[in-house]
């Protein structure tokens, strides 16, 4: 059963949400801003939780934890608690004014069954169009007093400020690279030199690390992505574009095989001006990295990795696949 003291970091939210069920003064509704999988969703479940429970305990720190036996917590740990709403949408990439008004609208003026609180949860409400704030502004301004609506985003930049301005504002912080190792040998037994290369691909996500550590296929991955830049510069077209397809097939999430991309880069832009093996992640790959560290200049390793960036930021974009990563391998076969 997960409590506040099993959320990695984030110390600034647990305090905050902790404080607000220990002085009674939770606000109707709150926004969570983190990178998928970053522990939003975990953190917004927790909260809930605790909000519900019928006989919270204080840790020795005096943080609010739910009990995790009561009729409650049960409930909300298989998901199935009458209270605790998961607003849904049709569309993949859209929540539409009908989807608020069927989610929310329609049951809210319904009193809690069992409990204080009426909770919803809204996972990617930055998804939510204009129209569809809108509508839901109308019950943000004035809710009943029972409810606590818990918005979950990737980033506010889509949020109108009217929403904004009437929600208290949580943003996920990076884990410090400390707290992710102890979670990663400790926590879950991954060994030490695994941890170092999930740590450094996370950048701070502990969803992510923790993705990446029980891979089944992450070394198959890493050794692919790594075999393709090692000999990028000597395949042909026809070659690059067979590697495209793999990199496709694999069903692995594309980010993170960009991030092994540009965790190889950076090493190889770290030896080429320090000479210095120990801060390497693919400190195993020393001889490739010292070979493309003579071979490569400074503005060509920079300029791929501003590429991998801008792949990134494309295919955020919906900017075609295809297209993306052949502009992509393209360039880092000329640098």
């Amino acid at each position: 059963m997960a409590r506040f003291s099993d959320i990695v970091g984030q110390e600034l939210i647990k305090e905050q949400l902790q404080g607000a069920i220990r002085e009674d003064k939770v606000s109707h509704a709150y926004i969570i801003s983190g990178e998928v999988r970053s522990g939003k969703e975990f953190v917004a479940k927790i909260f809930a939780q605790a909000l519900l429970c019928e006989d919270p305990k204080t840790d020795d720190k005096g943080g609010i934890e739910p009990c995790g036996e009561c009729h409650s917590c049960r409930q909300a740990v298989g998901l199935n608690h009458p209270d605790i709403i998961f607003v849904t949408h049709a569309k993949p990439n859209s929540i539409g004014v009908e989807d608020v008004r069927d989610g929310i609208i329609q049951t809210v003026q319904i009193k809690p069954y069992s409990s204080k609180y009426k909770i919803y949860i809204m996972e990617e409400a930055d998804k939510m169009t204009p129209q569809a704030q809108n509508a839901l502004l109308r019950t943000i301004e004035e809710p009943p007093e029972y409810v606590v609506f818990l918005l979950l985003c990737a980033g506010t930049d889509t949020l109108l400020p009217t929403i904004l301005s009437r929600c208290v504002i949580l943003n996920m912080r990076p884990v410090q690279d400390d707290e992710m190792r102890l979670y990663l040998t400790r926590e879950l037994q991954v060994p030490e030199s695994r941890a170092e290369i999930c740590i450094a691909f996370a950048r701070g996500n502990v969803g992510r690390a923790k993705a990446l550590a029980s891979s089944e296929d992450f070394d198959k991955i890493r050794t692919s992505a790594l075999s393709l830049l090692k000999n990028i510069r000597e395949m042909d077209t026809a070659e690059v574009m067979e590697a495209l397809k793999q990199i496709r097939e694999y069903g692995f999430d594309i980010n993170d095989y960009l991030d092994i991309m540009a965790v190889w880069y950076r090493d190889i832009l770290l030896f080429k001006a320090t000479h210095d093996m120990n801060h390497l992640i693919f400190r195993d790959e020393i001889t490739s990295i010292q070979k493309a560290a003579q071979n490569c200049d400074y503005e060509g390793i920079e300029e791929v990795i501003r590429a991998l960036e801008v792949a990134k930021s494309r295919l955020r974009s919906q900017v075609s696949y295809e297209l993306t990563m052949e502009l992509l391998l393209l360039t880092i076969q000329e640098s």
